[in-house]
């Protein structure tokens, strides 16, 4: 009686790893059916946002040549100051027809076609350098919300500045000596840092940088990376560096 209750103990003990493995797996196997379900909706968004810029500009060229004649027909009346501002009122249809930034990752190019679509209709400049990095250490929920902070940080802090300013971003998303990197500066005029030195998320600061700053530090250390606050040039500047 004492063996066959062993053994039977023993068929539990098996069958009861053999489930908890089928689980595990089944669950991996969800999450990245999730994953793919995800990716699939953002590629398929990216291609109606790319077919979409490609007809407007199909639409701008088609209509460039009666464009130009009316230009012509301003000059030939002498009427500059009107040519002057057609062709101004040109350039800027042009201005908001923002290029589309593909990096091979879905996630990263959603997130960057959105923040800076919104960035450049706020009038800000933007330059970017951007690698085809893949960032797979990281799960997308918390790639996302790192980007996303960086970037609503900067577009943020950019909108607080006087009017008049010069409001200007650069991204620069590159590989580094074992590390993916992504870094962002957002033009300032005086010291983020002198004057809110531990970056204290309070809303009600003009010169607050902390909105997400806890956040970032929190992902970062997560994946064993590391995060720099930093000012140059004239502009305040967030860099993490993450582990490939």
């Amino acid at each position: 009686m004492m063996r066959k209750s062993k053994e039977l103990q023993k068929q539990y003990e098996e069958l009861n790893k053999k489930y908890i493995a089928m689980f595990a797996e089944k669950s991996e196997l969800e999450y990245k059916l999730q994953e793919l379900k995800k990716e699939h909706e953002l590629i398929t968004k990216q291609d109606g946002e790319i077919r979409a810029l490609h007809q407007n500009a199909r639409k701008l060229k088609h209509d460039m040549k009666n464009h130009l004649m009316v230009i012509a027909s301003y000059i030939n009346d002498m009427d500059y100051e009107k040519a002057k501002q057609y062709a101004s009122d040109i350039l800027d249809k042009f201005n908001g027809m923002h290029s589309y930034v593909e990096t091979g990752n879905a996630l990263m190019n959603h997130i960057l076609n959105e923040k800076l679509r919104y960035a450049r209709e706020q009038g800000m400049l933007v330059k970017a350098e951007i690698e085809n990095l893949a960032f797979a250490r990281m799960k997308s929920i918390d790639f996302s919300a790192l980007l996303s902070n960086m970037l609503d940080n900067a577009i943020e802090a950019s909108m607080r500045e006087a009017a008049g300013i010069v409001r200007e971003m650069h991204i620069a998303i590159t590989q580094c000596k074992g590390y993916d990197t992504i870094g962002i500066k957002n033009r300032v005029s005086r010291s983020v840092l002198a004057e809110n030195p531990e970056l204290v998320s309070v809303k009600a600061e003009k010169n607050n940088h902390g909105l997400g700053i806890v956040q970032i530090k929190s992902i970062v250390d997560e994946y064993q990376g590391m995060c720099d606050f930093y000012e140059e040039e004239g502009f305040f500047c967030v860099k993490v560096f993450i582990p490939q």
